[in-house]
């Protein structure tokens, strides 16, 4: 089978247009990483104060026990969300294999279905990430307990 240059080149255009998207993941993945770093970073800390015997009151200990739920919490969701990240890229790098093959192969590969359903995984992937991450930022705010200047 010969190709031409013409149908090789708009085979590659077509399948690099979801990589865009990739950049996002990458993005998203990079600061959910940094999020959980920080969350475990804390979570050490605290338990260590907890590990002290001396030197903190019953209201201090139960403050870092609460603390320590929250961030539970926000390491339960930064993880879930982590997961769903993870499957949007690999139904993305899916999808642009699927549609360089479906264009080198002359034709002979329809896998309209298959293309999208990857791709509207992929999608439906992300918008699980970013919502999740969502609920982390609102848990991580409730749990500071904003204080207004009186």
């Amino acid at each position: 089978m010969i190709m031409d240059t013409v149908s090789l080149t708009e085979g590659i255009q077509l399948a690099l247009a979801p990589v865009f998207l990739l950049t996002a993941v990458a993005n998203l993945v990079s600061a959910l990483t940094q999020r959980l770093s920080r969350v475990v970073d804390r979570s050490r800390f605290l338990q260590d104060r907890l590990q002290e015997v001396n030197g903190y009151t019953i209201l201090q200990q139960t403050g870092f026990e609460t603390e320590l739920r929250h961030l539970a919490t926000r390491g339960w969701l930064i993880n879930i969300s982590m997961a769903f990240v993870v499957i949007c890229g690999v139904m993305i790098g899916l999808t642009v294999l699927e549609l360089f093959l479906a264009e080198t192969s002359g034709g002979k590969l329809q896998i309209n279905r298959i293309v999208l359903s990857s791709f509207v995984s992929g999608i439906g992937s992300f918008v699980l990430a970013l919502v999740l991450l969502l609920a982390e930022v609102l848990v991580a705010s409730y749990s500071i307990r904003w204080k207004h200047p009186h």
